[in-house]
């Protein structure tokens, strides 16, 4: 039976999560529909008609699906969390990747890492399900003749058989690698030795994004958020500090370089001084045994889904709590009350 879908996001970055939900929602016969604000404001999905908030509540939507932390309450439907990222452990678990802000029925959860965590959050509060579908971001890296595969070899191809390397790095100032590494990165990119893919998150400051696309040449290209996942399937290691690229990267099964990573853990490379980055570029491209292992149990515990379907997992997890056969839910929590109507005020919508 063909169904609306509202899909929303609050930061570009919610972008490539959602965009292949919306791809498996239209191949299923169905219509998504996207509400996209504040840092997401004015982007486009692919495919997919946008709509300002009014119209997202006139729609009155089967569900709703968050890339964000929270979801307009106000709009009708199961409301769904999808998360923005991989728990990189930022923050306390109380304020981080497993905070309840009791706006959500249902959490879709990525791997066995999270999954058990949010199930006893769920025993606990008794007011959403948990699901564990995988990632629909993911979807595309483990899809064999995805748009984002042609478009990896088509990046690749600016290397010229060289190996390539990719660097993100998060926004949050104290975690960043940017600042610290530059001019050892400017130092890689010139020796030519390989190929350097560059991108920031995109709330870094405006003055960072300018070093470092000054950075592009014949050695180095930047590439934008919406290419992000484009650019993880291209490089053959990643440079990075705290930011979930890494999480998202080593599921791949690719080693990861990280610079002062706030919770280091056996599968990353991690160092704390910028002058050991060709040592440590040297040793990923070259990963021993345990490395090696290291990498595939981490992987195996944050996302063992690797047949590019974990949108239709999703979709498949909706239908199910909406048929009520993951349980009878609670009532939400009070302080749900309290954030429907900070979420009303930030979006500027007041009708009930």
């Amino acid at each position: 039976m063909m169904a609306d879908f509202l899909l929303f996001a609050t930061e570009r970055y919610g972008l490539p999560i959602l965009q292949p939900l919306a791809e498996a929602l239209q191949a299923a016969g169905h219509r998504p529909h996207a509400l996209l604000v504040r840092g997401a404001a004015g982007a486009r999905l692919s495919g997919v008609p946008a709509l300002d908030v009014r119209q997202a509540v006139a729609l009155r939507p089967r569900a709703v699906f968050s890339a964000a932390n929270d979801v307009p309450t106000f709009v009708r439907g199961a409301k769904v969390q999808l998360f923005h990222g991989f728990n990189v452990e930022k923050r306390g678990d109380a304020r981080g990747h497993f905070r309840i802000r009791g706006v959500f029925d249902l959490y879709c959860t990525q791997g066995p890492a999270t999954t058990a965590p949010f199930r006893e959050l769920a025993r606990r509060h008794g007011h959403f399900a948990v699901v564990e579908t995988g990632w629909p971001k993911l979807d595309p890296l483990f899809q064999a003749d995805s748009p984002v595969q042609r478009e990896a070899q088509a990046l690749r191809a600016s290397a010229h058989g060289r190996p390539v390397v990719l660097f993100a790095s998060t926004f949050t100032e104290r975690l960043s690698a940017a600042p610290h590494l530059h001019d050892a990165i400017a130092a890689e990119i010139a020796r030519g030795e390989r190929y350097w893919l560059l991108t920031l998150h995109p709330k870094c400051v405006p003055a960072l994004f300018e070093r470092y696309r000054a950075l592009a040449g014949p050695n180095a290209a930047f590439v934008e958020t919406e290419q992000l996942i484009v650019a993880q399937r291209a490089a053959d290691v990643l440079v990075a500090d705290t930011t979930s690229v890494v999480s998202e990267f080593v599921v791949q099964r690719k080693p990861v370089v990280t610079f002062r990573n706030r919770a280091p853990k056996p599968h990353m490379l991690d160092f704390d001084d910028p002058a050991r980055l060709p040592e440590m570029l040297a040793r990923a491209f070259a990963p021993d045994r345990s490395l090696r292992e290291a990498i595939a149990a981490y992987a195996d515990a944050i996302h063992p889904w690797r047949d590019g379907r974990s949108s239709e997992r999703v979709i498949a997890a909706t239908e199910a709590l909406l048929r009520g056969e993951l349980g009878r839910l609670r009532r939400k929590p009070m302080t749900a009350w309290w954030r429907a109507l900070q979420i009303r005020r930030e979006l500027g919508y007041w009708g009930f």
